[in-house]
C-alpha cells in the first residue's frame, strides 16, 4: 500500500473517530446517549438511520452483485429508501407518541411481558447476526488493505473502530457520525458515476464495452461454469441480465426489496433515531432525506459493477479459460467480487484520493455494526436487565450498563467470526431480517394502529412459530424466500388473535 493510499485512509478514519469524541461531550446521561434528549434536527436523525442502515451490503455489496447481475444489484439500496420512507410517512408520528423509546416495548405493553421478554430475544438475535457480519465485511477489507493481517487482528481492530463510533456519543455519535458519513458516500458515489461516464462516452459507450466483452465470446460463454451465473449468447440475454431489475428472478428480487423495507421499520437503531428527533417533523424529514439519499448512493455502485464487468475479469474465469485451452483476453484479474469496488479505487484515482474512498468504505463498514450494535445494547439494557433488576435505574447507572453491553456485544462478534467459517455465517446471514420482521413487524403494526383488538396468546404464538417458518423453509429449500413464509405465519396467527380479541395478556 502506498503512503497516499495509508494517508486517505487514516484522514478518514480520523475525521470519523474525532467526531464520535466530540459528540461523547453531549452526553450527560442515558437520555442524552440513547436517544440524543430528543434535541435532533432532521439531518442528524438522517444520520443517525443513515449511519447504521447503509453499510457494506449497500456499497461493496452493491458493486459485486452489480457486477454478475447489473441493475438488479441495485434492490438493496431500493429497500433501503421504501423502508425509509415508509419510516418517515407511516411510522415515525405513531412511534413517537407511543411515549415509548425501543420498538419492543410497544409490544410488551400491548400484548404482556412474555411476548416481550421473548421478541426482545429474538430480536437481538437477528440484529447480533447483521453485526458480526458487519465485523466480517470490515475485517476482509482490512486484510485486503493490509495483506497478511490474521483474521482475529481484523476482527478485533473492526470491533474497536465500531465501539470508538458510538460508544463515547451514543445517539449523537451515531448521529453526526452519520452525517459525515451520508456526506462522504455522495460524493465518492457522485464523483464515481461522473467519471464512469465520462471515461465511456457515455451511457452508450458503456454498454457497448460490456456487449463487446461478453456477447457470444469466449468470456461470456464460460460464465456458468465459472461462477454460476448465466452464459451471455446474444444481446437479448445481455440486455436480461444487466438492464432488468429482476435478472435474479421476480421472487427473488422483489422479496429482497420487502425485507429491506421491513428490515427497516423492525430494527431498532433506525426507530431510535426517529425518538432522537427534536419534533415530528425534524423526525419523519430525516427519515425522508434518508430515503431519497438511499438509490443515489446504490446507483454509484450499480455504476462502478458495470465499468469492472466491462474491463476486468475473474480468476475464476481466467482460469476455467485456461483448463479449456482458450487464449485469456487482454484484462486484469479480479481475484473475487467483493473486492470490486476496492480494486476500482486503488486502480483509476490517485493514490490519495483512493485512499479516501477505501477509508469511506471503512467506515461504511464500521458505522453499520456500530449502529446496530448500539440498538441491540438499548434492547440488553431497557426490555430485558432493567426488567430483572433496578439497579441500573438511575441515567448514570444506565449509560454505564449500555456502554458495556455495547462492548460485550462487539467482543462476541469478534468471537463469532473467528469461530464460524465464512461458508456457515453466509448461510445464516439470511436470518436476520427474517428473524426481526417475522417476530417485530405485525404485532408492532397491531399494537400501534389496534391497539387493545388483539389477543396476546395469539401474538405470542406468532413469534413463535413465524421464526420457525422461516428457518424450516430455508431447511427444506421451499421456493420464494424464507421471508415470507414467516411473515405469511405471522399474518395468519395476528388475524386469529384480531378475531378472538385481546381478551387475555400473554403474561
Amino acid at each position: 500500500m502506498s503512503l497516499g493510499v495509508l494517508a486517505g485512509i487514516v484522514l478518514v478514519v480520523g475525521l470519523i473517530l474525532i467526531v464520535g469524541l466530540f459528540s461523547g461531550q453531549k452526553v450527560k446521561d442515558s437520555s442524552d446517549f440513547l436517544s440524543g434528549g430528543g434535541k435532533a434536527g432532521a439531518l442528524l436523525v438522517a444520520g443517525g438511520i443513515m449511519g447504521s442502515l447503509v453499510g457494506s451490503q449497500a456499497t461493496m455489496g452493491t458493486a459485486q452483485l452489480s457486477f454478475q447481475y447489473g441493475f438488479s444489484g441495485w434492490w438493496f439500496t431500493l429497500g433501503c429508501c421504501f423502508g425509509s420512507l415508509a419510516l418517515g410517512l407511516v411510522y415515525s408520528r405513531k412511534l413517537r407518541q407511543s411515549g415509548c423509546i425501543t420498538e419492543l416495548a410497544i409490544v410488551t405493553r400491548e400484548y404482556g411481558a412474555a411476548s416481550g421478554a421473548l421478541s426482545s430475544v429474538l430480536c437481538s438475535i437477528g440484529i447480533f447476526i447483521s453485526v458480526f457480519s458487519q465485523v466480517i465485511a470490515c475485517a476482509g477489507l482490512l486484510s485486503a488493505l493490509f495483506p497478511g493481517t490474521p483474521l482475529w487482528a481484523g476482527a478485533l481492530l473492526s470491533a474497536l473502530l465500531m465501539g470508538l463510533y458510538v460508544i463515547f456519543g451514543g445517539a449523537w455519535g451515531a448521529g453526526m457520525g452519520g452525517i459525515v458519513k451520508l456526506l462522504l458516500l455522495c460524493g465518492v458515489s457522485l464523483m464515481s458515476l461522473c467519471l464512469i461516464l465520462y471515461w465511456s462516452h457515455g451511457p452508450q459507450g458503456l454498454w457497448s464495452e460490456l456487449s463487446n466483452l461478453l456477447t457470444g465470446t469466449s468470456l461470456g460463454m464460460i460464465r456458468q461454469e465459472a461462477t454460476g451465473v448465466p452464459n451471455i449468447a446474444d444481446v437479448g440475454v445481455l440486455k436480461a441480465q444487466f438492464l432488468s431489475l429482476t435478472a435474479r428472478g421476480t421472487a427473488k428480487d422483489l422479496s429482497s426489496g420487502i425485507s429491506l423495507l421491513l428490515g427497516v421499520l423492525c430494527t431498532q437503531s433506525y426507530a431510535q433515531a426517529i425518538w432522537s428527533g427534536k419534533s415530528d417533523r425534524a423526525a419523519r424529514n430525516g427519515a425522508l432525506i434518508s430515503g431519497i439519499a438511499a438509490p443515489f448512493i446504490g446507483l454509484g455502485g450499480v455504476a462502478i459493477g458495470f465499468f469492472m464487468r466491462s474491463h476486468y475479469m475473474l480468476r475464476a474465469e481466467a482460469e476455467t479459460l485456461a483448463a479449456a485451452g482458450q487464449a485469456l483476453p487482454d484484462l486484469p484479474i479480479l481475484e473475487t467480487t467483493i473486492r470490486a469496488m476496492p480494486t476500482f479505487a486503488l486502480d483509476h484515482f490517485p493514490s490519495i484520493i483512493a485512499g479516501i474512498i477505501l477509508g469511506t468504505l471503512l467506515i461504511t463498514a464500521v458505522s453499520g455494526g456500530a449502529g446496530l450494535a448500539f440498538g441491540m445494547a438499548t434492547i440488553l439494557t431497557r426490555d430485558i436487565l432493567k426488567r430483572v433488576s433496578h439497579r441500573w435505574d438511575d441515567p448514570k447507572g444506565e449509560l454505564r450498563v449500555v456502554r458495556i453491553c455495547i462492548g460485550g456485544i462487539l467482543l462476541a462478534a469478534v468471537a463469532v467470526t473467528v469461530a464460524l467459517p465464512d461458508s456457515l455465517i453466509n448461510d445464516f446471514g439470511f436470518l436476520s431480517m427474517g428473524f426481526r420482521a417475522s417476530v417485530l413487524f405485525l404485532p408492532m403494526t397491531a399494537a400501534l394502529w389496534l391497539p387493545g383488538r388483539v389477543s396476546g396468546r395469539w401474538v405470542l404464538l406468532s413469534m413463535i412459530l413465524s421464526p420457525c417458518a422461516v428457518i424450516l423453509s430455508k431447511v427444506l429449500s421451499l421456493p420464494g424466500d424464507p421471508l415470507l413464509y414467516g411473515m405469511a405465519m405471522s399474518l395468519l396467527l395476528c388475524t386469529l388473535g384480531l378475531i378472538a380479541g385481546n381478551t387475555k395478556r400473554a403474561d
